[in-house]
């Protein structure tokens, strides 16, 4: 049997089938990706041209408007409009798309791409106004790949330059920080840092608890105790918020800038820097809050504790200064007889019940700990006087740190000097010729000395910083001592600020003050 072919003519255009039958459905989509007066006019422009525009036409029914407003388009995930815009595509509300170029759709060529196919599988159209195209026409997705990489490079080239700029700024030491969500700070003329008085009482008073021995949940507790408010306005405290701000040396009159980078402009996610970018170190940038010995001595306390950090100690207070007497582990604590009248706390050695060493200490009641530092503290506060009058002898050891200082500057300035002779050495290696075997001897000489100068000069540094942090221990706990009295009661305030730790025998409690 012969084959037969028949024609049949096309009726109605593939890229609009609908529109012969029912009117199309149309919205707009505007965006704006900055604040600045001129893009929120632009902004308001779209809206009202987009609105006018789909109205006028009477094949069209309009359906709304989606927008966003000061957001970047390098990345779909934070635009609620336009996910909004999407979705209800998706449901099938929506037939055509209007929107002013590619670079407002999207500047990712991948969720350019994806969402465009998303919406073609569901018969939307998206008309790009000003590149004049139809995603549903052949040619379509072929110029919108070229166009998206096109946007997408300029996105790479207007981060690049934003990126330099701030760089910049910070190399001349210009900064700046979120001061509404930064604590103890006020902006001041020209962004520069104005302390604000009653803030900077809780930066104070953070860092003196913190020295008391209290742990960052302890001191999270005191400030919602106290009613004081959190950086972001709220109630609520966070330790991660209390690490940070005992850390910053903005508190003492620094900047570090640079500490974070973003690493890749299209998902824009700020990575810590951590020697890949230029930092900025700039010292006596503005009024301090914390004094650069009480700094330090937060810097040292913060590495003790991580050295001596042990995952049995948690939250208690107790824990963090009890030890076992035998063998030096740390006494966990664990609630006993919790459904009967015999309920209570005990404290029992980790190395005997969940370690791998031997110890047959024994179990100890936690009225009996409190009950002995009670007597302890009462035996130490009948001689307080000679006590404090011994801790004031040693402050003045600590004070006299002036020939630790001589020292650490004749070592400085010798540095400096063996740099210098480096720099004649290679200029005159580097402009006239010479036996470089005598070159190299000299330049490994030169080497080694300032290895071994800077590593003296590091010594130095780090002594007098161990004494300034022991003086301002001590100082804390003399006023401990000056404003304690008989106690009939275990004191937590008194705990963290006299002792230093406890170690629990079989027959007895050693308490070793500060």
């Amino acid at each position: 049997m012969e084959k037969v072919i028949k024609k049949i003519p096309a009726k109605v255009r593939a890229i609009s089938a609908n529109s012969a039958v029912t009117k199309r459905r149309v919205c707009g989509y505007a965006r704006v990706s900055t604040d600045m007066e001129e893009q929120v006019t632009s902004y308001q422009a779209q809206i009202k041209y987009y609105t006018d525009y789909i109205k006028s036409n009477p094949s069209w029914v309009f359906v709304g408007l989606y927008s966003d407003e000061g957001i970047s388009a390098t990345s779909i995930k934070n635009r609620d409009g336009f996910n909004r815009m999407v979705q209800d595509a998706l449901d099938g509300k929506i037939d055509l798309i209007l929107t002013k170029s590619i670079s407002r759709f999207a500047r990712n060529t991948v969720d350019s791409l994806t969402t465009i196919r998303k919406l073609k599988e569901k018969g939307v159209e998206v008309y790009f106004e000003k590149e004049n195209i139809y995603t549903l026409d052949s040619k379509g997705e072929l110029l919108i790949t070229l166009m998206s990489s096109l946007s997408q490079e300029e996105s790479r080239s207007i981060s690049e330059n934003t990126t330099w700029g701030q760089r910049r700024r910070m190399a001349e030491g210009r900064h700046s920080v979120a001061f509404s969500h930064f604590i103890g700070y006020d902006k001041g003329e020209d962004g520069k840092f104005v302390v604000n008085k009653k803030e900077a009482k809780v930066i104070v008073l953070i860092y003196n608890l913190f020295l008391k021995g209290l742990t960052f949940y302890q001191i999270k507790r005191e400030l919602e105790k106290r009613g004081i408010k959190a950086p972001c306005g709220g109630t609520r405290w966070h330790q991660g918020v209390i690490h940070g701000m005992l850390t910053n040396e903005k508190y003492m009159g620094d900047a570090l800038l640079q500490k974070f980078y973003i690493s890749d402009f299209l998902t824009h996610k700020q990575v810590k820097n951590n020697g890949e970018v230029t930092q900025y170190y700039i010292e006596g940038d503005h009024e301090p809050i914390i004094s650069k010995e009480m700094f330090n001595a937060v810097q040292n306390e913060l590495a003790s504790r991580k050295e001596n950090i042990d995952k049995y100690i948690g939250t208690n207070m107790i824990t963090r200064k009890l030890k076992c007497g035998k063998c030096g582990a740390v006494m966990r604590r664990k609630l006993y007889h919790s459904t009967d009248k015999y309920r209570g706390f005990r404290y029992r050695c980790t190395n005997r019940y969940e370690g791998t060493k031997d110890c047959d200490m024994r179990i100890v009641r936690e009225e009996y700990i409190k009950d002995e530092f009670v007597k302890a503290v009462n035996e130490v506060i009948k001689n307080k006087k000679g006590i404090i009058e011994e801790a004031k002898a040693i402050l003045e050891t600590l004070n006299n740190t002036d020939k630790l200082k001589e020292d650490l500057y004749v070592k400085e300035k010798l540095m400096q000097d063996i740099s210098i002779k480096v720099d004649k050495l290679l200029k005159s290696n580097s402009n006239r010729t010479q036996n470089q075997e005598k070159f190299n001897q000299q330049y490994n000489e030169l080497e080694q000395e300032h290895t071994k100068v800077k590593a003296e000069a590091e010594a130095l540094e780090k002594e007098i910083e161990e004494k300034t942090a022991r003086k301002i221990k001590i100082e804390c706990a003399i006023q401990a001592y000056k404003h304690s009295k008989v106690i009939t009661e275990f004191s937590y305030d008194l705990w963290n600020g006299l002792l230093d730790k406890c170690l629990v025998f079989e027959d007895h409690i050693e308490f070793k003050w500060k």
